[in-house]
């Protein structure tokens, strides 16, 4: 837990807030939205799902990868988890507008 404070407090808030769980939170959104649009069958809303996941993830790949505790216990799969449940929640919507 010591190790966790640690890295936190040495990690600049843009890196953190931005980069980290700004970046985990689309991921996890836009890759639930994709689950949800297949399950509804909406071809239209299939492709334009994929598109913006296979886009937002071309420009995560390219981010270093998390080394530390604080990366790998707290910035990824916290933002990306809570992106994913609330895609989930609002894909039929969106798909809706569509």
């Amino acid at each position: 837990m010591k190790k966790l404070a640690k890295e936190f407090k040495s990690t600049p808030p843009k890196e953190l807030w931005v980069e980290g769980v700004t970046y985990n939170f689309v991921y996890g959104f836009l890759g639930s939205t994709i689950v949800v649009a297949i399950t509804l069958g909406y071809d239209i809303g299939v492709l334009v799902s994929y598109l913006l996941y296979y886009f937002f993830v071309g420009k995560i790949i390219n981010r270093p990868k998390y080394v530390t505790s604080l990366g790998k216990f707290i910035v990824f799969p916290i933002p990306t988890a809570l992106g994913a449940y609330i895609g989930y929640k609002l894909a039929p919507v969106l798909i809706n507008l569509i």
